[in-house]
């Protein structure tokens, strides 16, 4: 698939032969941190399409071996999947790391510092069909709400595309990968998964799934991809600290953008772009990820800054898309509907 093609597909999962394929064993995980310069686990051109396996952690925390904890949820070992088991046996989470699962590095050729690494989002293929929201006392935006742990084992209907939330709620899924990143700056060494950062990582935004573009600014050579934390669906903010956890299989396509740098994050999809601002205070969040928007409508539109401005106000929706993550994520999304042209996009929903 050249890097110019448009897919034009339903937002089901779409069919696309990559280059290679990154399976996760003990070699390619790292568990609970990203870091830099680590040995490649796959290395691709630009343009060059990847499947990679991605486990979530659910189910691979506590004491028990992953059989045990699923098997008291009423899953049959046999929907278990094989390298959950293996990295849980085999694997050790260093001291102080997160939680979350992360396949890779995948570096890039000739990408360098100052670059931009465009991620697209080909396919998402469920690997089990069942997923883990799992909160508590002390988690998400509400800490205390809740006196026990709950953690709720929810089943899904993939024929359907729902999430079977109770006998009377279905919920539509919108698949996608919470962590998304490059390799931090070398300055901060060993970088927990968990807050996100201007590398990306823990992004938890839902616009991320089939059919869209992460923008990621390169801070090392050959970018160094990592990708895990899968959410079957998440709603803005995550607000119980979860999505439906679930092990994934996206298909990404990397394109190398050379000299041209970001600040920060940014999405794009068919219908609107996405510029982000990350801060441990939800209102500088907002700042920057309005002051983003504004540059982004400079730069790429050509308009003042009052006339930005002036947009921002009129036609930009600022969301919250994480909120339980240390640092904060907020998004601004500006429609592509109320511009007269727009650069064409290579996905393109329906038909």
């Amino acid at each position: 698939m050249s890097e110019n093609q448009s897919v034009r597909a339903h937002s089901a999962e779409l069919f696309v032969q990559p280059d290679a394929i990154l399976c996760s064993t003990p070699e390619t995980v790292l568990w609970g941190y990203i870091a830099a310069n680590l040995p490649p686990a796959l290395t691709v051109k630009s343009g060059q399409v990847v499947e990679i396996e991605a486990l979530s952690h659910q189910g691979l925390t506590t004491n028990k071996d992953p059989e045990k904890f699923f098997g008291a949820y009423g899953i049959p070992s046999n929907e278990v999947l094989a390298d959950a088991k293996t990295v849980f046996a085999e694997v050790k989470r260093p001291r102080g790391a997160s939680v979350h699962i992360l396949t890779g590095p995948i570096y890039v050729e000739e990408a360098e510092p100052g670059d931009t690494l465009e991620v697209r989002v080909l396919d998402i293929k469920f690997r089990v069909p069942y997923g883990v929201n799992n909160t508590g006392p002390g988690k998400g935006v509400l800490p205390g709400l809740l006196k026990e742990p709950s953690a709720k084992m929810i089943r899904l209907d993939l024929e359907r595309r729902v999430a079977l939330f109770s006998d009377d709620i279905q919920i539509p899924l919108n698949p996608f990968m919470g962590i998304m990143a490059v390799s931090p700056p070398t300055s901060l060494g060993m970088v927990s998964s968990t807050p996100p950062g201007a590398w990306g990582g823990n992004i938890d935004l839902k616009f991320c799934g089939i059919g869209c573009s992460l923008f990621l600014p390169v801070f090392n050579t050959g970018g160094q991809f990592f990708t895990g934390d899968g959410h079957a669906v998440q709603g803005d903010g995550e607000v119980d600290g979860g999505a439906i956890e679930i092990s994934l299989k996206p298909t990404l396509q990397f394109i190398l953008h050379k000299d041209k740098a970001i600040k920060l994050p940014r999405v794009e999809t068919a219908t609107d772009y996405l510029t982000t601002g990350l801060d441990v205070d939800l209102n500088v969040a907002m700042r920057i990820a309005l002051q983003e928007a504004v540059d982004f409508l400079q730069t790429e539109k050509g308009m003042t800054a009052a006339d930005a401005y002036a947009l921002s106000s009129l036609a930009v929706d600022l969301g919250i898309g994480e909120a339980v993550d240390i640092v904060n994520l907020v998004y601004a999304k500006i429609p592509k509907k109320i511009f007269k042209s727009n650069p064409e996009f290579w996905y393109q929903p329906g038909g």
